[in-house]
């Protein structure tokens, strides 16, 4: 049974939190369909937990945030050496959106806002074939991101890619650390959420656009059961 301890580092808008629920709880959602008896605690930045020492945790996953991994903000810092301490001590560890981009800055990456805009809705990443985690040629998901991991570290693998997001999944060389770009623990009702939030800030034909793609089938379940047998094979004695 693995125990994995989600790291929250941003909050769904409070009006969605009641129909969608946190970050945190999709997550869980995502990881029970996989492993119905896996255990979760939630260490949330927002509500100012203590980051914990990553040599007593089995398995990490550190979730999305609005914030940029650029921002200065004061928590950055620590998590970027929790990230680092992790990574060492080769705790399993997962991150999704900002915390994928936050792993690939910790562990001497390049992150900044594209120039391709917002990926938003679903987008379709081909497969690295025999990475050994994600199984098929191609996965389509959800993303909600401007910023990107424009130079993967040194010794990070990428394994999902397409042409809006080259680096859109890696593999580190630890092989105990996987982080994605899209957002495998949306469901197709909150990934319509995160094109609302973009009227007027996105273009409108990439708001509509990205309305209109998320009618096709998603491989959510595909990318959350390869992200959760990866946290619990890792994790195991």
């Amino acid at each position: 049974m693995a125990r994995i301890t989600i790291i929250e580092t941003g909050e769904v808008p409070q009006k969605h939190r009641e129909r969608h629920g946190s970050f945190p709880d999709m997550f869980a959602r995502m990881i029970r369909a996989e492993d119905p008896a896996a255990t979760i605690e939630v260490v949330s930045i927002p509500s100012g937990d203590a980051l914990p020492d990553p040599s007593k945790l089995e398995a990490v996953l550190i979730t999305g945030a609005a914030a940029g991994v650029y921002d200065g903000l004061d928590w950055i810092a620590p998590l970027e050496d929790f990230v680092r301490m992790a990574y060492a001590n080769k705790t399993p560890m997962v991150g999704v959106c900002f915390g994928h981009q936050l792993i690939a800055q910790a562990l001497g990456g390049t992150v900044r806002k594209s120039e391709q805009g917002w990926g938003i809705g679903r987008h379709v990443y081909q497969v690295l074939p025999e990475n050994g985690v994600i199984d098929g040629e191609a996965v389509a998901v959800a993303a909600s991101h401007q910023d990107q991991v424009i130079e993967p570290p040194s010794d990070a693998l990428t394994i999902l890619s397409s042409e809006f997001t080259p680096h859109a999944g890696l593999l580190y060389a630890n092989g105990a650390t996987l982080t994605v770009q899209p957002h495998p623990e949306f469901d197709v009702g909150f990934a319509q959420v995160c094109c609302d939030l973009r009227d007027g800030k996105a273009p409108e034909a990439v708001v509509a656009t990205a309305r209109a793609s998320l009618a096709e089938p998603m491989d959510n379940a595909k990318l959350g059961g390869a992200i959760a047998r990866f946290l619990a094979r890792r994790a195991a004695p």
